[in-house]
């Protein structure tokens, strides 16, 4: 049988047919205009998802009002000088095989006043859990306007030649979610009090753009299969939900879970969270519905969608952070080339930015994400000879981009394998996927032509053993250790990475971490998981950090549950606290202008960061090399930019 033929067979939506099973979902991106309108950049992050064989595109929210935005930079159709754009991005996803729709999104009790000057509006004065601004109730002559904007906002789709919609109604987020919700919607007319009259926006609107397009415009709800939170929708009543919405028109229906922002983390489920998230939810509202069932939710990979479709959990997948790290994902799996295939690692590190901020949204593996014109690497205009020095992710990027435009490139990597710091990122729990990361880039460096040698070390003598032109240092960095405390040379203290490395505290059972940064919380979590009582005592480990806040630069997602399981551990967390000393006793420390103690702790771990390695640099250029010194070898940084300046010096050489 062939490989993936449930993922690669054509499906229809009402009278439209879609060439296979893979949906792109609506991910914020930030590459719209601040107008709402799509721009070039927007166009041709879209076009590349098409071109790499996507079956249905559905563009990152667009509102249909243009008084309520919910973020700086969102896509808009409420007025027809939107359309030309949206009529440009149709026709490229069209050239390419694909279908487009988008997702309208009315934010309502999540759109902000600093953005329009208005107060929000919302079923009920509740306010929106994560904006914590009071909504104004909106009266029952606004909610007919509601209506008609989401139906205005489909003609002008259809007319710029969109083939489906998508109407956000998940989450208990933004206008339609919120209605849909109990907590948010405290009405006592025609919209409030039972589930089917907290639904009736969600109908109306359905069967408004129904009437208004019949059958040839499919209409696809998102919507929570659970809300996952006590007190919030479950299982069973979107279970009675289902059919009602498919009654009323809609030709398909999306399954997410969890609501936003306190189960932020279930509705883009990070690393180390079930593969597959939503699959059961949305294989029991299959079972009801009458309709197409498309199922999202950490589902990156080939062989897991297949295996969703193939056992009747969903018609269709989602798999928006899979296409954002390789575009191309569909294609080289149809291909069979499975190992070219970059892997979304789950990290959420670029993909989930602030949308507030001044960065758009990026991903770790692919460095080329919204700088599509970009992404071919072409020929050097003249072959160098280089050497890279680390075989860390810096380095391995840098040196399969040199290889890949035609220049030859030795790498030198002093340990017996690849990855850096990667191999020890890997160990805490959960976090087993970033080593994807390593496999993938090693492989792809092999493919490209990078000689790779292992287990030495490279100096000047090899720089002009190899006749390099160009070296690239990419030696990466070491733990930072703070000389100055008193103590901190006691045969008791090891850095965190030692123990990462399994080369201390595993043995102790009461443990002192100084950090708490994100490696000094994942190095807790690993170090506090639960013994026997019989034969494994447990250990205690305390936290020690000055910032108020540990674990600061985490994604918010996978911060939410590291805390949940640090609370479960028993794990000890003192903030605003500044380390004064080590002592026999334990850890002194200053907080509040108090002198306190952690007490006694046979073992003290530093997480206090990293600090660059880069003996070489100076060293090459005396010997008159060009010379590029990337990564933690330049800075300490996330492997996010890591990877992200592999690709741009590779690039620039």
């Amino acid at each position: 049988m062939k490989r993936f033929s449930h993922l690669f067979s054509p499906i229809s939506l009402g009278n439209l047919t879609i060439r296979n099973r893979i949906v792109m979902p609506p991910m914020h991106t930030g590459f719209a205009g601040t107008d709402g309108s799509v721009t070039e950049r927007i166009s041709d992050y879209y076009e590349a998802r098409a071109r790499g064989g996507a079956g249905l595109i559905i563009v990152e929210a667009a509102t249909p009002n243009g008084k309520r935005k919910y973020v700086p930079r969102a896509l808009g159709l409420f007025d027809d000088s939107l359309i030309p754009g949206w009529r440009t991005l149709a026709g490229k996803i069209h050239a390419q095989g694909a279908k487009l729709a988008t997702q309208l999104f009315d934010p309502g009790p999540a759109a902000p006043s600093f953005l329009s000057g208005l107060q929000p509006v919302g079923p009920s004065p509740v306010a929106d859990r994560s904006l914590r601004e009071l909504p104004r109730e909106l009266g029952i002559d606004e909610i007919e306007d509601v209506v008609a904007d989401f139906i205005s906002a489909a003609r002008r789709a259809r007319e710029a030649g969109l083939d489906a919609i998508e109407i956000h109604a998940a989450h208990n987020y933004a206008l339609v979610g919120s209605f849909l919700s109990s907590y948010y919607n405290k009405r006592t007319d025609a919209y409030g009090g039972s589930l089917e009259s907290r639904a009736k926006l969600l109908l109306d609107i359905v069967r408004g753009i129904r009437s208004e397009f019949g059958d040839d415009f499919p209409i696809i709800v998102r919507i929570s299969g659970d809300d996952r939170s006590p007190g919030g929708r479950s299982l069973g009543e979107t279970q009675i939900l289902a059919p009602l919405i498919a009654e009323a028109g809609a030709q398909a229906l999306e399954i997410s879970g969890g609501i936003v922002p306190e189960l932020f983390w279930a509705v883009v489920p990070p690393a180390g969270t079930p593969l597959a998230f939503n699959a059961d939810f949305a294989e029991a509202i299959r079972k009801v519905a009458g309709i197409p069932v498309i199922c999202v939710g950490r589902i990156n990979t080939p062989g897991i969608a297949e295996f969703v479709l193939q056992s009747g959990k969903a018609d269709m997948v989602s798999m928006g952070r899979a296409l954002m790290a390789d575009p191309e994902m569909p294609l080289k799996a149809q291909a069979g080339n499975m190992e070219d295939i970059a892997p979304c690692i789950a990290c959420n590190q670029g993909c989930l930015v602030n949308p507030f901020g001044e960065k758009a949204s990026s991903c770790c593996m692919n460095p080329s994400m919204g700088r599509e014109k970009d992404a071919e690497l072409l020929p050097a205009e003249k072959p160098r000879r280089i050497l890279v020095v680390g075989g860390g992710p810096a380095g391995l990027e840098a040196a399969r981009t040199a290889a890949s435009r035609g220049h030859r490139v030795v790498l030198f990597e002093k340990d017996r394998k690849l990855g850096g710091q990667i191999g020890l990122a890997g160990v805490p729990p959960f976090k087993q996927e970033i080593v994807q990361s390593i496999k993938y880039l090693s492989r792809q460096a092999e493919k490209a032509g990078v000689e790779v040698r292992l287990g030495e070390k490279a100096g000047t003598e090899t720089a002009e053993a190899l006749q390099a032109d160009v070296v690239i240092v990419a030696a990466g960095a070491v733990p930072k250790v703070a000389a100055d405390i008193p103590g901190i040379t006691n045969e008791r203290v090891v850095t965190a990475w030692d123990v990462l490395a399994g080369k201390g505290a595993l043995n102790a059972r009461e443990v002192v971490i100084i950090g708490g940064g994100d490696i000094g919380c994942e190095v807790a979590d690993f170090l506090a998981e639960p013994g026997d009582n019989l034969t494994v005592p447990r250990i205690s480990v305390t936290i020690l950090e000055m910032m108020r806040r540990v674990a600061r630069e985490m994604p918010l997602q996978s911060r939410h549950l590291l805390m949940e399981r640090l609370r479960r551990k028993g794990v000890r967390i003192i903030t605003s606290a500044k380390v004064r000393e080590i002592g026999d006793e334990g850890v002194i420390f200053v907080r509040n202008g108090i002198e306190e103690t952690t007490g006694k702790a046979d073992c003290i771990v530093l997480a206090m960061g990293s600090e660059s390695v880069d003996g070489l640099s100076q060293a090459f250029r005396d010997a008159g090399k060009e010379v590029h010194v990337i990564g933690d070898a330049l800075k300490p940084r996330s492997l996010l930019e890591a990877i992200a300046e592999g690709r741009e010096i590779g690039c620039k050489l």
